[in-house]
């Protein structure tokens, strides 16, 4: 009989491995890109901040959510263990090929591509090559032994906070820079707040959070899941919303508006005006730095859904294997060839243009799984439970949809492509599952163990 994977993966992850990993999902290029766009719009230092802010509370709600599902279900594999569990098995599949894909493979494409062009500002390299041999070595850590694995990926993410901790200081220091904004409330504060602009930003606020989740795809290998999953979740996201607050301060008084407004490479103009021309390859390096460290997490985390997802699929079952060192060498080299494929091809690009959607109504679906939970399993074991329900699951719900809707219409061609196919899947999907339970196959598919069985 086959061995459940996640009943072999060692329990490796204590707290701060599980918070770090939560930090290393977040922390990408969006925070280092995205205050010019948001400046565009919107020309106040306060409700610029308060976008960030908020941004940190919308993530918190959805680690509340999120938290209380990973206490209940201790797998992992993140939304393909909830929504299989709340909705369907088509629709868990289609969640796990959504994060294995757009949420894992992509981000891991363009974070090695990034990595290449930052690299190439600091040493004569070429990008291309570069991105492949980052993806290519840290894979191999992550496919050879999951404890130098998840070493490595603890050792990357404290060089990263200390690097942010570093860059905020000095720029918090350092005179602000003449037609700066400031971060302080003024009469044209509330105006901005109410903006069309404001909720555009909000969007662009809430992709820069996105990876708040990431310890849920690694719960089984989480020392005492039940109870440390839920606390590596709002610690990380609490920690991340922190330095966010803190890299956006020092980015709006160290550049004047008319330079910061529309301005994609915020974090490279922000290091000119602190530290003049050398600190562009400052934060060429310090960014390369921190996209290491995001390209590991995602190929540690990406591969647990290919776990979960060969547990109760006989089909993926190849890819549940592990190692006599304990790591996911198999689902880990699958991650590498698709991350491979996008960076050699360029073909990434398409797929991220409906990548946001996608992930917004994947997380969407969770939290309104675990509201459907609640309703149809109330007896079971919750260790941790959502404080102040139901207003948190709400929150998020409410907010994410008007970002889903904001995006829709801003951009309906690659939405309406991503709906149709997701339907046809899960139509699919359905039949195939019906067919396959009336033939006799595993009814475990239909109706999950519960936890602590």
């Amino acid at each position: 009989m086959r061995v459940a994977p996640a009943r072999r993966a060692p329990q490796t992850f204590d707290l701060r491995a599980a918070t770090l990993l939560v930090v290393a999902n977040m922390i990408g290029t969006g925070v280092f890109t995205t205050l010019g766009l948001q400046a565009q719009g919107v020309h106040n230092g306060a409700a610029l901040l308060l976008l960030w802010l908020l941004g940190g509370l919308v993530a918190a709600c959805g680690a509340l959510v999120y938290a209380e599902l990973a206490a209940a279900l201790p797998r992992s594999g993140g939304e393909y263990v909830y929504l299989r569990r709340s909705f369907s098995p088509a629709v868990g599949l289609i969640a796990g090929w959504i994060s294995t894909t757009v949420g894992f493979a992509a981000p891991v494409a363009l974070a090695a591509m990034a990595f290449g062009q930052y690299a190439a500002t600091v040493v004569p390299v070429a990008p291309t090559p570069t991105a492949a041999v980052a993806v290519v070595v840290i894979a191999a850590l992550h496919a050879f032994d999951v404890r130098l694995g998840t070493g490595f990926q603890v050792l990357m993410t404290l060089l990263k906070i200390v690097a942010i901790l570093l860059f905020c200081a000095a720029g918090l220091l350092l005179p602000a820079a003449p037609g700066a904004l400031t971060p302080l409330p003024d009469a044209g504060t509330a105006a901005a707040v109410f903006s069309p602009a404001f909720a555009l930003s909000l969007v662009y606020v809430s992709y820069a959070y996105s990876g708040w989740n990431a310890a849920t795809y690694v719960a089984a290998e989480v020392q005492s899941p039940q109870r440390l999953v839920p606390r590596a979740l709002l610690l990380g996201t609490a920690l991340v919303t922190l330095l966010y607050l803190l890299l956006n301060w020092v980015f709006l008084r160290s550049v004047p508006l008319d330079e910061l407004a529309g301005t994609v490479e915020v974090g490279a103009l922000s290091a000119r005006w602190l530290f003049g021309e050398g600190g562009g390859r400052l934060i060429s390096a310090m960014l390369a730095l921190l996209l290491l460290s995001t390209i590991s997490a995602m190929l540690l985390a990406g591969p647990r859904v290919f776990e979960a997802m060969a547990e109760d699929s006989p089909a993926l079952g190849i890819f549940g294997a592990r190692n006599r060192r304990g790591a996911p060498t198999r689902a880990v080299l699958l991650s590498l060839v698709l991350a491979l494929v996008l960076i050699l091809t360029g073909t990434f690009g398409a797929v991220l243009a409906f990548a946001g959607f996608t992930l917004m109504l994947s997380s969407l679906l969770t939290v309104l799984g675990a509201l459907r939970l609640r309703h149809r399993e109330p007896t079971l074991p919750r260790p941790f439970r959502i404080p102040w329900y139901p207003w948190p699951p709400l929150v998020y719900l409410c907010l994410t949809a008007a970002a889903l809707l904001v995006v829709a219409w801003s951009n309906p061609a690659p939405v309406l492509v991503g709906l149709c196919a997701l339907g046809a899947c899960w139509w699919w999907l359905e039949r195939h599952t019906r067919r396959g339970a009336g033939a006799g196959a595993d009814r475990r598919s239909t109706r999950p163990p519960r936890a602590g069985n």
